[in-house]
């Protein structure tokens, strides 16, 4: 059935794959369309919520998880693979992976909230949104303009310690515009030098996420594939020493060899 109760990610030691399930006509047929209607009101709800003060990290993994809900039931599988990784890190950390669209923000705080608190480096826009800027409000973010580099390099450093040291996890994804296709010479040092100058590590994250396709017009409105599974997979964190050099190829190399495997299928 479409409705099926889905375990919480959180009482998962380390693999969580989607359970078969049986997928309506409708959702199988106009598998975007149905995706985005079932998507509406949780975005709405989650607002609401945010408006009122009421979107606390428990809501926000929630809503996280119904959206999850949401692709699963026009028939996206998941692969979620080494949150023994995050349950093992003690204290904050920074969790440094590729992008490549909008489902890894909609899923990756029903992951790693109820785990450990946390929050995203976000371009400027996803906090000006109509309605989805009350989502991302309320969850503290850091806001960078992806325009003015010096700038949002002093933003990261000051924000992102000031976080860290609060005890609050970070998502950072070094290459700033989202990528379909792998580019390692994208992928820049900023999560290094962060974790480096607030000494904490870093759990790196591969993730596989084009069954969410980017928008002709706007990004976030793309075509939902069911036929493309979705991956994430965290790796052993990683103590940064020095100026990170070694460190950041180290994620690059665990990012690149998940796509390749990934590919392969």
């Amino acid at each position: 059935m479409d409705d099926q109760p889905h375990p919480e990610l959180a009482t998962i030691d380390d693999v969580y794959q989607s359970p078969p399930r049986r997928i309506g006509w409708f959702s199988r047929t106009f598998p975007t369309i149905s995706f985005f209607a079932r998507l509406t009101p949780i975005v709405l709800g989650s607002a609401w919520k945010a408006r009122r003060g009421l979107y606390d990290g428990k809501a926000w993994s929630d809503s996280s998880i119904d959206v999850m809900r949401a692709l699963e039931s026009v028939g996206v599988q998941f692969d979620i693979r080494g949150m023994r990784h995050l349950h093992a890190v003690d204290g904050p950390c920074l969790i440094v992976g590729n992008h490549q669209g909008t489902l890894e923000t909609m899923i990756l705080p029903g992951i790693i909230q109820p785990i450990r608190e946390v929050t995203f480096v976000v371009k400027q826009q996803l906090v000006e949104y109509p309605i989805f800027k009350h989502v991302m409000r309320a969850r503290n973010p850091i806001a960078v303009s992806q325009t003015d580099p010096r700038g949002d390099f002093k933003l990261m450093m000051s924000g992102g310690k000031e976080r860290l040291d609060d005890g609050i996890s970070l998502v950072v994804f070094p290459q700033g515009q989202r990528q379909l296709v792998w580019d390692p010479n994208q992928f820049n040092s900023i999560g290094v030098k962060l974790a480096g100058r607030a000494k904490v590590p870093i759990v790196p994250v591969a993730l596989k996420t084009d069954a969410w396709a980017l928008g002709p017009i706007i990004s976030d409105f793309g075509k939902i594939d069911p036929t493309k599974k979705v991956h994430f997979e965290f790796g052993p964190p990683i103590e940064v020493e020095g100026r990170g050099g070694d460190e950041n190829q180290a994620i690059i190399d665990f990012v690149g060899e998940k796509l390749r495997e990934w590919d392969a299928e």
